[in-house]
């Protein structure tokens, strides 16, 4: 049980940050964001009735200019008696995940952040990126909902510096860069520089969220999604070896997640999974994008195919369509 209570920790931390939250509470003697929230265990328990799985929307959000990430979003969110409220931030990257509790299956669908859809309380469709700017996670949540017509209850943001501070904790993570990365921009506050060499190497913190951010790629946002998909799947498997399973090392991941994480994934719903950690099959994430392909326009969009991304998502997320 031991070796099962740490990994499935680590899984908060790696894979989508938010679903074994409450299991944190022990190992730092905090409450975990999930635990703040209003919804109580038993509303969470009836959410998964006759369930063994469930979906979240993994959003991932850039302080690239230090205004607070991830911990204003969540001062702004306790102080706030209304559901939506406005960020500044948009969702760098948008992922729909889902965890089979009896299985240990793992299956994420990206969303591409230029996505036009309809965002609510918007005249006209914009990039679903928008969303999380305007009203934050929950709005979020809103969009990608109306989008994929799905029953979507649950969220995990993290800051990218998550990445950076866990990624330094395990001593950085193998990656086989697929191209040179470079890019400049002086006038950013603080200056961005990106300089990483295509081939196989180890990315520390700071280098694997240049990886991250990086976006000149000739295929455009649907090459940073591959980027970041190989990334992820490496951070993920790594991050779980054996020789990370020390205290000092879990003590830094886990303050990552506490400084870095928001979600409103309930102790209840988080804690059902332990048992199906030692099935994950790290090397079998099954990782999928939208269908559909970008256009040229200024702004550029993604242009999602309906009816491919109906069969794609009644497939995938079979136990949680909306109906009509």
């Amino acid at each position: 049980m031991k070796k099962n209570f740490w990994a499935t920790f680590l899984i908060a931390l790696i894979a989508f940050s938010a679903l074994f939250a409450g299991v944190g509470h022990f190992v730092l003697n905090k409450d975990s964001a999930a635990s703040t929230e209003e919804e109580d265990n038993s509303e969470a328990e009836e959410v998964l009735k006759d369930k063994d799985e469930m979906i979240f929307l993994l959003m991932g959000v850039d302080d690239e200019y230090n205004t607070g990430g991830v911990k204003r979003l969540k001062e702004k969110r306790k102080k706030s008696e209304d559901k939506y409220i406005t960020t500044g931030y948009r969702s760098d990257t948008m992922i729909l995940c889902k965890y089979n509790f009896k299985t240990g299956e793992i299956s994420m669908l990206s969303i591409p952040r230029d996505t036009k859809t309809n965002i609510r309380g918007r005249k006209n469709q914009e990039k679903i990126t928008h969303a999380h700017s305007y009203g934050g996670p929950y709005l979020a949540m809103d969009a990608v909902r109306d989008l994929l017509k799905i029953d979507l209850k649950y969220y995990a943001t993290v800051d990218y510096l998550a990445v950076k501070e866990i990624v330094d904790a395990i001593g950085g993570v193998e990656i086989d860069v697929p191209r040179n990365m470079y890019y400049k921009d002086i006038v950013a506050k603080p200056p961005l520089i990106i300089n990483i060499k295509k081939g196989q190497q180890t990315l520390d913190g700071d280098k694997s969220i240049e990886y991250l951010r990086f976006r000149s790629y000739p295929e455009g946002d649907l090459g940073r999604i591959e980027a970041q998909q190989l990334f992820m799947k490496e951070f993920i498997k790594q991050t779980f070896k054996l020789k990370n399973f020390t205290i000092p090392k879990l003590y830094k991941m886990t303050k990552a997640y506490y400084d870095y994480v928001d979600t409103n994934i309930p102790m209840s719903v988080a804690l059902k999974g332990i048992d199906s950690v030692k099935d994950i099959d790290f090397d079998n994430i099954k990782m999928v994008r939208l269908p559909g392909e970008g256009i040229n326009t200024k702004p550029s969009y993604f242009i999602y195919d309906e009816e491919e991304t109906k069969v794609l998502v009644e497939e995938m997320f079979s136990g949680f369509l909306l109906t009509e």
